[in-house]
């Protein structure tokens, strides 16, 4: 993409439209939304555990609001223009709901800041240490630390779960896992996202 926009491929003019219109897509009050916007402003796509479309999106948001900054160039989304800086500030919009400044006052990243979620899905996590219960546990007995209302004894920290639902409401169950569940998926563009913000504040 990076080829296109610095005018040094022509021939893959179609990929750049193509590129430009998703990231329309993307954008709040354009025409052809693809995605929704909880009422706190999180992205949400409907299948599976939603971070891993907030964390994906907003690393491509911000790798192509880089793009254009190179290019000195703009998206044209109808009748708005997409700015390097609108998809930059749309993905710090993201990385900041995810650390806690969202509706729940909650972060979505294990052990980080006041409130984050204490019922992750996780066995390693929610299941006693070896220190704490040195007898093997099978697999059918780790149910009754599956189901137990209380905090994991052992925090995942750094972990980012699924998160909340459309209406920014999150239960901090561990049957609920699309909400709580943890992934490398999840985490892995985040780095990269908390990487660049980190070094760009």
């Amino acid at each position: 993409m990076q080829e296109v926009l610095m005018g040094k491929s022509p021939d893959l003019k179609s990929f750049q439209n193509n590129a430009d219109a998703f990231i329309c897509s993307l954008c709040p009050g354009t025409a052809h939304l693809q995605v929704q916007y909880s009422p706190g402003g999180l992205i949400f796509k409907a299948g599976g555990s939603n971070m891993q479309h907030v964390t994906s999106l907003s690393f491509l948001l911000l790798a192509y609001s880089n793009y254009l900054s190179h290019a000195n160039h703009v998206v044209t989304c109808g009748g708005k223009s997409a700015s390097p800086a609108l998809l930059k500030n749309l993905a710090r919009r993201q990385v900041n709901y995810i650390l806690g400044d969202n509706p729940m006052k909650m972060s979505y990243m294990v052990g980080y800041g006041a409130r984050y979620p204490q019922r992750i899905h996780h066995r390693g996590s929610s299941l006693p240490s070896v220190r704490a219960h040195p007898a093997h546990i099978g697999c059918k007995a780790g149910s009754r630390y599956f189901l137990s209302p209380d905090p994991n004894p052992n925090v995942l920290v750094g972990a980012v779960v699924g998160g909340p639902n459309t209406t920014d409401a999150f239960p901090d169950s561990r049957p609920f896992f699309q909400e709580s569940e943890p992934t490398t998926y999840i985490n892995a563009p985040l780095v990269g996202l908390l990487a660049y913000f980190a070094a760009h504040p």
